[in-house]
């Protein structure tokens, strides 16, 4: 921890404890680390070990959340966008997202933006004009602040790529930008310039209880060979994602009338379904939305669902039933019909949402909501939240704090470079470029692989090799002994899983005795002394 710790008669207090792995518990102990404040952050498993590897993986300010009036939030997402990319260029990227339109096309009939043109246009019927779609388009557009990502534009998809693997019915497209975030990677990077600046990151550590005092709490944890430690802390910050409400009620024996909606998003991946770089944006006969978008250059991401969740969040799947929602879904669009022989993976997410007391899954607000406690030892308990305000969430947590904190330096993260993404957004090619002319043995592929998950630090992984035998054993689909060792060492990679599924998605082209092996060569490592 950093200098800023203080003494008491118990011993050494922290400033923050921070519950939580994931992309908003990272996030905010990247932010009051770089502020100079000591932070011990506790995760129970890997880091983005759930909601945050499970997304749709874009950073978007949700052109559906118009429908609900969301304004707020759909500005602040999208002016996050071309800040987020600026400081991430190696894992996210711009995208163009293609939005087929059908003058038959309905839409959800429930939201406020429909109920109102039901009343001023009942003769629509649930149905959007070309104008208007175009017309939300150009407010998504101008609320966004755009300097970098192209605007909107009419497509011809009789002529245009974009309509060659759509059934014929479709004439017309608008195309709009977004952008592409790797999420699990974005939380490591997190992670690790947290601790970089002075945060002491512990994975595989559960906090099993908190006491509450009137300065300080003080934390119990417990490392998974049983060892238990207690952490003092000024301040405790609840960033549990699924587990808020249960982390409140059966860690810190704390009765909230707030809570969190479970809302299960889940997605399949299949084989590839077209051959250009965009993306579609598919409207449903039931006013849902899915994407389909390339991806990892031989295959297709589909999805998402809205269903809520009981049970555990760890044991979130995508039913069989949602295969089929989504292979339908998507048949309703592509000449060549989706099944589920198509389907190579899939995956599934819980999004803790707050509970705003809407009737249905999707029309839950993804806002996110900060609660301070006050009674006693300050208490703040993140509720919902979503991947691409995940910054201004953490800015906004520390405003919260700041009278119950020392002086810090102020907000600071934005624009600044996680590791490795210290290089301007249209560089990439140039870094994959210099990357070949540094290592003449990796193919194009490999370096670009490289560069998109490490960025420049490709080069400390690579540590001046001259051959591929320099790297060590391969593990396969280009996975080195040099890079597991890296992602040992720097990245809190403890498992095949944490390799192949979070830190990057190798297990799409590893056998199940590859990853097998990469499970032995990970548990024969030794692990890091517990921190004290």
């Amino acid at each position: 921890m950093t200098d800023t710790t203080t003494q008491t008669a118990t011993g050494t207090v922290a400033d923050i404890f921070i519950i939580g792995g994931g992309v908003n518990g990272c996030g905010i102990a990247r932010d009051a680390a770089g502020r100079g404040l000591s932070v011990v952050l506790a995760e129970k498993g890997d880091l983005a070990g759930a909601t945050s590897s499970s997304s749709t993986k874009l950073f978007h300010g949700g052109l559906r959340y118009l429908e609900y009036f969301e304004v707020r939030l759909v500005r602040e997402s999208l002016r996050e966008r071309e800040v987020l990319l600026r400081a991430m260029p190696h894992i996210a990227w711009p995208m163009r997202f293609v939005l087929p339109y059908d003058p038959e096309m309905r839409f959800d009939a429930h939201t406020p933006a429909a109920q109102l043109l039901g009343r001023v246009m009942p003769w629509l019927k649930g149905r959007r004009p070309a104008w208007m779609i175009r017309a939300g388009l150009a407010v998504y557009d101008a609320l966004g602040g755009r300097k970098i990502l192209p605007p909107t534009k009419s497509l011809d998809l009789t002529r245009d790529i974009a309509g060659r693997p759509l059934k014929p019915g479709f004439a017309r497209a608008f195309e709009y930008s977004d952008v592409w975030v790797e999420d699990s990677r974005l939380v490591i990077l997190n992670a690790r310039d947290a601790e970089a600046r002075g945060a002491s990151i512990r994975t595989r550590t559960e906090v099993i209880g908190a006491r509450r005092d009137a300065d300080h709490w003080t934390v119990t944890t417990r490392r998974p060979d049983g060892t238990q430690q207690e952490v003092r802390a000024r301040i405790l910050i609840n960033a549990g994602g699924p587990w808020v409400s249960e982390v409140l009620a059966s860690r810190l024996g704390i009765n909230s009338a707030e809570h969190v909606r479970l809302v299960r998003g889940s997605h399949i991946v299949t084989r590839k379904l077209f051959d250009h770089d965009r993306c579609y944006f598919f409207q449903g006969a039931d006013g849902r939305i899915i994407f389909a978008i390339p991806y990892e250059g031989e295959f297709t991401l589909i999805g998402t669902t809205d269903h809520e969740h009981t049970g555990d969040p760890s044991q979130a799947v995508c039913t069989p039933e949602e295969q089929d929602y989504l292979c339908a879904f998507a048949s309703d669009y592509f000449k060549q019909p989706v099944t589920r022989d198509d389907i190579v993976w899939t995956y599934s997410g819980v999004r803790p949402l707050y509970d705003d007391g809407q009737k249905s899954a999707t029309a839950a607000t993804r806002d996110y909501v900060l609660s301070l406690d006050t009674a006693g030892a300050p208490l703040l308990n993140v509720f919902g939240g979503k991947i691409t305000t995940y910054r201004r969430l953490a800015e906004g947590a520390m405003a919260r704090l700041a009278p119950h904190l020392p002086a810090d330096s102020g907000p600071w993260t934005a624009g600044v470079p996680l590791p490795g993404g210290d290089f301007p957004v249209d560089r990439f090619e140039g870094l994959v470029i210099e990357l070949q002319a540094e290592y003449p043995f990796l193919p194009e592929e490999w370096a670009r692989r490289l560069a998109r998950a490490y960025g420049t630090e490709a080069h400390k992984l690579l540590d001046g090799a001259r051959a591929a035998a320099d790297l060590g054993r391969d593990f396969g689909a280009t996975l080195t002994e040099a890079e597991l060792r890296w992602l040992h060492a720097a990245e809190f990679a403890r498992t095949a899983e944490d390799v192949v599924w979070r830190r990057s998605k190798l297990g799409l082209r590893l056998s199940a005795e590859q990853i097998a092996a990469i499970d032995d060569w990970m548990r024969a490592q030794p692990d890091p002394a517990p921190p004290s």
